[in-house]
């Protein structure tokens, strides 16, 4: 009985029956009796041939061999590109977590049909941390991300560092690894700021005159903003530079030199008279005015260079603040909104807003830290 199985021969046999066959052709025999007795189809003579027609073995050997070597090259060059253009399909970030990872493998099976093994190959994910299923998420994780969510829409401006050290003083035991991936999986973030005018002009290193106690320097700054109608808002900041508390925002239409002296005054009955007063090259008439405050008051004064803000950085970054957490987001609809809402944020900087110079202290604590720690070996 015939075998059903399809014979396969190799370039040696099939050589070695060509020779036979030109063989039997040249004694006259018939082409078909000639195929019969090489136990081939005509048609296959036919292809072998156009194939392998005036071939030795090794030739045909080496034909093959190149034949098998096409093929692979290119498989592997469909393969390569398809892996480009998965990647293509995936470059809208960076897959940095293993849930963004998974994510991907998915979409690219879904897009392309691909195995598995595949797709994990092109995301650089390995298959067991794809079929990895987290647990399920536990009654205190949920409200925990729901403390995050109402921390996010209360302070807008203010990102998972901070929202870290507020839970923990709220009496969550998270650490910041923690906090920082439930704000990503709940897709919070922070809106990235415009880019800041590169500074010019001339003056010293920022940390010329750094304090090293409080109530040494006081740095102030003019900061503009309006109402509603259009109308100008002045600013007057004033802050200490080593607590980083912010003494006193005065809000008015105007600000000017009597009025400059009189904050002045305000805060030094209640803090006592800065060592210095650093200030920057302003109207003639309130520079002066400092100066003479300074003077009478016993105190240095500390003008910047004209065009160099960096000299006075200390309330830059803080005008930076107030412009971005209130400034930028509220609508102050008369002076009297103003100054109120102003004054209430103002009061929440200093107590309730960790400052990143002190590590986990809003800078009225910080204050009273020094004053009950380092204060008594002073004296």
């Amino acid at each position: 009985m015939a075998s059903n199985k399809r014979w396969r021969h190799t370039p040696d046999q099939i050589i070695r029956k060509l020779a036979e066959g030109n063989k039997l052709l040249g004694t006259g025999q018939e082409l078909g009796e000639v195929c019969r007795h090489l136990e081939i189809a005509e048609s296959t003579w036919h292809r072998w041939i156009a194939q392998y027609g005036g071939m030795k073995a090794n030739e045909a050997k080496r034909l093959k061999e190149l034949e098998a070597e096409n093929t692979r090259l290119k498989k592997l060059v469909a393969n390569q590109a398809l892996d480009i253009d998965m990647l293509k399909e995936i470059f809208g970030g960076k897959l940095l977590t293993p849930n963004r990872k998974r994510s991907a493998v998915t979409a690219l099976r879904d897009r392309f049909g691909v195995s598995e093994r595949r797709a994990c190959t092109v995301v650089g994910i390995h298959r067991s941390t794809m079929r990895h299923r987290p647990p399920p998420i536990t009654a205190e994780e949920n409200e925990l991300r729901a403390w995050l969510r109402r921390f996010s829409v209360d302070r807008p401006r203010w990102g998972w560092r901070r929202a870290a050290k507020l839970a923990r003083r709220a009496g969550w035991k998270v650490n910041d690894k923690r906090i920082r991936r439930l704000w990503r999986e709940e897709g919070l973030q922070v809106p990235k700021r415009r880019k800041k005018k590169r500074l010019t002009g001339i003056g010293v290193a920022v940390g010329a005159m750094s304090p090293i106690r409080p109530n040494v320097i006081w740095a102030m700054d003019f900061q503009f903003d309006t109402t509603a109608d259009g109308r100008t808002l002045k600013m007057l900041n004033v802050i200490d530079e080593f607590t980083r508390e912010a003494l006193a925002i005065d809000v008015d239409r105007a600000v000017d030199a009597d009025r400059v002296v009189d904050v002045l005054d305000r805060l030094a009955l209640h803090h006592g008279a800065p060592v210095y007063v650093r200030f920057d090259n302003g109207p003639e008439f309130v520079a002066h005015a400092v100066s003479d405050w300074c003077r009478f008051n016993g105190a240095g004064s500390l003008f910047i260079d004209p065009g160099s803000p960096w000299q006075n950085a200390w309330i830059e970054s803080f005008n930076g603040r107030l412009r971005d957490e209130l400034l930028n987001s509220w609508r102050f609809d008369s002076l009297l909104e103003a100054r109120v809402i102003i004054e209430d944020w103002r009061c929440d900087y200093n107590i309730n807003r960790p400052h990143s110079a002190h590590g986990e202290l809003t800078p009225a604590e910080f204050a009273l830290q020094w004053t009950t720690t380092h204060q008594p070996r002073a004296a």
